[in-house]
Formats: structure tokens, C-alpha cells, sequence
């Protein structure tokens, strides 16, 4: 007995294999707000945003700096946003598919992310630290940090920066 295989049986055992992967994806909802500074010469600040696990490396889900500029001159800042760029900032290639970006206006800033694309992993049950950095020339620094525990179906977190970073909060779900 022979069997065969047409393109659209392969596509319909292929969905039917998908289709549960699919459904169950995690996304996470993240907000970042940058507030408006009144100084006389002000940049947009470059922001790197990451994912730590005990006992793993950790996961840059996405970075902000001046992609534009001729040269790589955009990336010739990059570690100062420090504690990032020690972490895994200086093991990466630039511009980084799916976690490049270019910097943001102040304002609340909104970016949802999804398991398997771009920097984001799909999360196993565990505690976690999601970590927002920003650095701006002729400015300052600031690190805020959002720990949270993932039951595999969903976490929150929410925390406040106090000069360079504002609100930062995240919504995970399956």
C-alpha cells in the first residue's frame, strides 16, 4: 500500500500541528515612558531592554539607538548604556534583527512582544528580572529593574524610574 502526499494534505497536517503552538503563544505588553527633560541640549536617550534568568544568559529583547548615523557612529554609544552592554550588549552584531531600533521621542513608548520573534525566548515556569536601561548624551543614566515570577500563564510588573526612565510596565500572557 502506497501513500501519497499532496500539497494540501501536508498543509492541513502541518496547521493541525501548528495550531496549538500558535494559540499558546506568549506576548508580552511593555511600556516604556521617557519624560519630556528641559535642558538646553537634549538627546533621545538609547534604551536596551532585557530578560535575566538565574543560572542563563540573558536576552536582549530590544535596543534603541541612533541607527541612522553614517558609519556606525549611532553604535559607537551603545555600551554606555553599561550594565546592558556588559551583560550581552558587547557580544552582538549591529544593526540586531528583530531587537534594533531606532530611539524614541519622550513619551510613553509601547512595544509587544512575542515568543520566538526576535529577541524574545519563549519563557519556561521560573523567576525572571525584565530590565529597561536608558543612557543619554550630555545626560544621565538609570537602571530599573522588574522582577517577576511566570506560572505559564501570566505576570505582571510595574515600576518607576526617577530621571531618565518614567513608568515602566509589562503584562505576560499565554
Amino acid at each position: 500500500m502506497q501513500f501519497r502526499l499532496t500539497g494540501l494534505t501536508t498543509a492541513a497536517l502541518g496547521a493541525g500541528a501548528l495550531l496549538p503552538t500558535m494559540a499558546a503563544a506568549q506576548t508580552m505588553d511593555l511600556s516604556i515612558e521617557l519624560p519630556r527633560i528641559r535642558v538646553a541640549e537634549y538627546h533621545k536617550p538609547y534604551v536596551a531592554v532585557w530578560l535575566e534568568k538565574e543560572g542563563q544568559t540573558p536576552r536582549t529583547l530590544s535596543v534603541w539607538y541612533d541607527v541612522d548615523k553614517r558609519g556606525g557612529e549611532g553604535t559607537k554609544w551603545l555600551h554606555e548604556v553599561r550594565q546592558w552592554w556588559r551583560a550581552s550588549g558587547r557580544a552582538m552584531s549591529f544593526p540586531a534583527d528583530g531587537i534594533s531600533g531606532a530611539t524614541r521621542a519622550p513619551g510613553v513608548q509601547k512595544q509587544r512582544l512575542v515568543a520566538g520573534k526576535g529577541g524574545m525566548p519563549a519563557l519556561t515556569p521560573g523567576q525572571y528580572m525584565l530590565v529597561v536601561e536608558a543612557a543619554r548624551e550630555v545626560g544621565g543614566r538609570e537602571v530599573v529593574r522588574l522582577p517577576f515570577a511566570w506560572n505559564g500563564s501570566s505576570a505582571t510588573a510595574a515600576a518607576k524610574g526617577t530621571s531618565e526612565l518614567g513608568a515602566v510596565s509589562f503584562t505576560l500572557k499565554r
